[in-house]
């Protein structure tokens, strides 16, 4: 599985929060298979998340259960799709925002497993559906190359998955080894977790927005309904200027709240400054 990174305009890097994670869970997995089948026993038996009256004494499990994996394959494919698709949303997004939105797609998962599948469930796979989810929305057409060969756009590709999981749901309540409820879980969590938007750096980006549509509004005067007064700084050709220039500004705000400010160009950065500049000196 790899990407096309230039298709939705970010350079990849390996980000903070990623790499902790990435460290945590392969150091969690070598301690578990060092201390070998007693010990497995033992870390599992206090730390995978268990749906009794044990969770009552073992408050920590529905976050523990998330850094346990059932063996090297598990760890596996959960760490490739969290060294694909973590990176980019951290880097929109910022790494306590990123972890926030793990640990909440983790805890959903836990949730809904169980509500609808009681048994005890180890992995971080419901917390990665959910970020698997989250890039979708994000980047929806950003090609996955499936083993390195087969593009699929992002949106498809989640939906595959959640749609996988939708039918194994059944063969998991009667005994499966998938906890497909904890998958569905993360999802829902997530995508009901973004549409609300309760992301605190998206919040200060919309109030900057709106702060600095504000400062327009005085600078160009506008009626009631947002058109352009007649006057000196909107007559003529100079008017129409100012407003198409204006109008370039809100592209460029709009691309900022969407993409962050690392995805702007030098000259969207230039403009910026010197509408800044202008604004200072009125």
């Amino acid at each position: 599985m790899a990407f096309a990174t230039r298709s939705f305009g970010f350079s990849y890097v390996l980000t903070p929060v990623v790499k902790r994670l990435l460290i945590a869970n392969v150091a969690v997995f070598f301690v578990t298979y060092v201390l070998g089948p007693q010990g497995q026993r033992f870390v599992f038996e206090w730390f995978a998340f268990q749906p009794t009256l044990e969770l009552l004494s073992r408050p920590w499990v529905p976050v523990t259960y998330m850094f346990l994996h059932a063996g090297l394959m598990h760890l596996l494919v959960n760490m490739l799709i969290l060294f694909f698709f973590g990176p980019p949303l951290e880097e929109r997004w910022g790494g306590r925002e990123f972890l926030t939105y793990y640990i909440i797609c983790g805890l959903g998962g836990a949730a809904l497993s169980f509500i609808f599948q009681p048994v005890s469930i180890v992995g971080a796979s419901g917390a990665l559906l959910g970020v698997m989810l989250a890039f979708a929305m994000n980047w929806p057409n950003a090609p996955i190359y499936v083993w390195g060969i087969f593009p699929i756009k992002a949106k498809y590709l989640v939906g595959f998955f959640v749609i996988m999981d939708i039918l194994g749901a059944r063969s998991g309540v009667e005994g499966g080894s998938v906890a497909h409820f904890a998958h569905l879980g993360g999802v829902l969590t997530g995508f009901l977790y973004l549409k609300a938007d309760w992301r605190p750096r998206e919040k200060l980006r919309q109030f900057q927005r709106a702060a600095w549509r504000g400062r327009r509004l005085a600078i160009v005067p506008r009626d009631e309904n947002g058109d352009e007064l007649p006057g000196e700084a909107s007559s003529g050709k100079s008017g129409r200027d100012e407003a198409a220039l204006y109008d370039r500004v809100d592209e460029v705000l709009d691309k900022i709240s969407a993409e962050g400010m690392s995805a702007l160009t030098p000259a969207e950065l230039k403009l910026l400054d010197e509408v800044s500049k202008r604004h200072r000196s009125n």
